[in-house]
């Protein structure tokens, strides 16, 4: 689609994010809906005569929040304006703009997701209230890099909506490709948390101290929020996110240091009251010049507190993992280079390797890594889940709710390995050399540790048994380390005949015209991949239930899901599945077709061969898939009495920003 600028060039619309609601809105679960009428869509050379993408006092391209409530996503792009290397990263600086000759009306971004860089290119149409940008721009009202990255970034999550509340964390990692950390800044445990014991980490990161932080200060992200109003701001309301531009010590008159921080609301105003603001009482104990200094480095929406107001006036900071030019992240903790990276993709499949928490028997079906650390050194590993949208009416304010909707509640446990072969029985029922301690309703949750040589057994879990979700392992470390996923399946509990899955993936493609037959409501249903398998006699102290398990995964972006299923039919005796015209009536289903990357499937079927179509459900709909298929077995085991430790108590830790 194209429509023609002043010049008679012509300028790019997109296509897979058109100017409409589609683009604008998910559920209307939010009060971005009011405005659904108010809305128009305008380039950037419409809204103001000289627009850049930077203005030339850097000062002002720090973005500005608008109607949205994504105050959590502006505080992650603070540190893009602050490292060049990052930014041209996300934003090639080569990019034509709109005095150039080959301005055609789009950019191109480059953004992480699940363990990779993707691209996104969108049209520079913005959306306006009355001629001026409803959303996030930048202090300058000529300056469009933040609307533009804000549009790239709606696109990858399917509307502008899905950035209303969210994590800081969450955006840095997107942004940067590294790692973030969310600490908590509360200055004593609930009732609760005293009678039932605090872990180790957990005290620890109730004291906070910000100067531990200074051999990594300058690459160091660093945002505040706050879960309620805080009583040093009368304008802020609750869950709203804000960055921390700097913080340094700085001597006092009468003697000793005050630790000072200069805050900035992404809302681009703040009427802050504490004794740093104005001519507060705070500044008379420094020397005038210093003071005069400090409060001529404050921007719009910027203001000063010290250390004892940051601490009582926000509930947690998020920080994020300085990243060198060559890429390489650098422990928060240490300072140390974590130059060694790798990751691995995993998922918790029902009644396969959802195995749950340790509190349930099933646990040692999880998902297994084998890690070897070859030198002694700093390790971080870290488990994140994809998340899963789903349509909610419940309002975004409610954290809690928006948390557990979307995320599985999830942890990650390491034991050292002694010796090899293993007893995972006996292994798993030992408490682990180390652990992220609890569950919690987070994309990704961090496991650090000083290991020495040796090898260990890393399990991702979920806290509830059969919980279903796509995972990625990543790793990083400052000496050489390996990281591969184990296929071999533990029992899930002892019985005299267990079983076991034996699984096999395949992977296909619908192509339009060939292979995208579409759904059994039309005649072409037939054409699409067929898989068969058999299902064999089985011994009879197995026990009865399921014995077939299939997941369809379509390999599409969330904003770009087709509804997908599958059928099982079963071949006749005599037959062969290329003899089957399509008159057969499926033995099993999974459908109706959904929007999701993927759709599973338990049964139980009899003795017989198979096969399995998986479709979308229009013709001509082309894409790749995976298919993975699952068939239970028996074998022999010995009998066991593992019992396992202490129950972990699933906590949920939520923050989310709205302005």
């Amino acid at each position: 689609m194209k429509d023609e600028c002043g010049g008679g060039a012509a300028l790019f619309q997109d296509p897979d994010f058109p100017c409409d609601d589609a683009s604008l809105f998910s559920d209307f679960s939010t009060p971005l809906c009011r405005l659904q009428t108010k809305i128009t869509w305008r380039r950037p050379q419409d809204i103001c005569q000289s627009a850049a993408l930077f203005p030339d006092d850097i000062t002002l391209a720090h973005a500005k929040q608008g109607l949205l409530g994504d105050c959590w996503f502006l505080c992650a792009c603070s540190v893009l304006l602050n490292n060049k290397h990052l930014l041209n990263k996300v934003l090639s600086p080569d990019q034509p703009q709109w005095r150039d000759s080959r301005y055609r009306g789009s950019f191109h971004f480059t953004l992480w997701r699940h363990g990779r860089w993707v691209g996104v290119t969108i049209d520079d149409r913005l959306p306006c209230i009355d001629a001026a940008l409803c959303f996030s721009g930048c202090h300058s009202p000529e300056a469009f890099w933040v609307a533009l990255l804000e549009k790239a970034y709606a696109k990858l999550h399917g509307s502008y909506e899905r950035l209303w509340a969210g994590q800081v964390s969450e955006a840095l990692v997107d942004l940067t490709g590294g790692l973030a950390e969310r600490w908590s800044l509360a200055r004593s445990g609930s009732e609760e948390d005293l009678e039932t014991g605090q872990d180790s980490d957990e005290v620890w990161r109730r004291k906070v101290d910000l100067r531990s932080l200074n051999p990594v200060k300058q690459g160091c992200a660093l945002s505040c929020s706050t879960h309620s109003t805080a009583a040093g701001v009368r304008e802020l309301g609750q869950h709203h996110a804000l960055t921390v531009m700097e913080w340094l010590d700085v001597k006092k008159v009468a003697g000793g240091q005050v630790q000072l921080l200069r805050i900035r609301n992404p809302w681009g105003r703040c009427n802050w009251t504490g004794a740093w603001t104005g001519s507060g009482a705070g500044w008379s104990s420094v020397d005038p010049r210093c003071a005069a200094d400090l409060q001529a480095r404050l921007s719009d929406g910027e203001f000063w507190l010290d250390e004892a107001e940051f601490m009582s006036h926000f509930d947690d900071v998020t920080l994020g993992y300085p990243i060198s030019e060559e890429g390489h992240l650098k422990s928060i903790y240490t300072g140390n280079l974590l130059p060694h990276r790798q990751q691995q993709a995993g998922q918790w499949v029902l009644a396969s390797s959802a195995g749950g928490s340790r509190n349930s028997s099933s646990y040692s079906t999880n998902p297994k890594f084998w890690m070897k650390v070859g030198e002694r050194g700093e390790v971080l590993i870290t488990l994140l889940q994809h998340r899963k949208w789903r349509s909610s009416r419940a309002s975004p304010q409610d954290g809690k709710d928006t948390k557990q909707q979307h995320y599985q509640a999830i942890a990650l446990h390491m034991w050292k390995v002694e010796e090899e072969p293993f007893n995972l029985g006996r292994m798993v029922n030992k408490p682990p050399c180390a652990s992220t301690h609890r569950h919690a309703y987070e994309r990704e949750v961090v496991l650090r540790g000083q290991l020495e040589p040796g090898s260990y057994l890393v399990i991702p879990s979920t806290y509830r048994p059969g919980a279903q979700a796509h995972f990625l392992i990543r790793l990083f470390s400052s000496s050489p380390t390996s990281l591969r996923a184990l296929n071999s399946a533990a029992p899930s509990r002892p019985s005299t005949a267990a079983t076991e899955w034996e699984t096999r993936s395949f992977r296909g493609c619908w192509v339009e015209g060939s292979t995208a037959g579409g759904s059994r409501n039309f005649q072409s249903h037939w054409q699409n991949p067929h898989f068969p398998f058999p299902v064999c006699d089985e011994p009879a102290e197995t026990p009865p239930g399921a014995n077939v398990r299939i997941t369809l995964q379509q390999s599409r972006p969330d904003s770009d899901l087709l509804p997908i299923g599958f059928h099982i039919y079963k071949v006749p005796e005599g037959r062969g599945q290329q003899e089957m015209g399509g008159g057969e009536e499926p033995v099993a289903s999974c459908i109706p077709h959904c929007y999701t990357q993927d759709v599973s499937l338990t049964c139980a079927l009899p003795p017989a061969r198979y096969t399995v179509v998986p479709s979308t459900y229009h013709p001509d709909c082309s894409a790749s898939f995976t298919l993975s298929l699952a068939c239970r077995t028996c074998r022999k085991v010995l009998k066991s009495q593992e019992q396992l430790g202490k129950a972990i108590r699933e906590i949920s830790h939520i923050s989310v920003m709205q302005s």
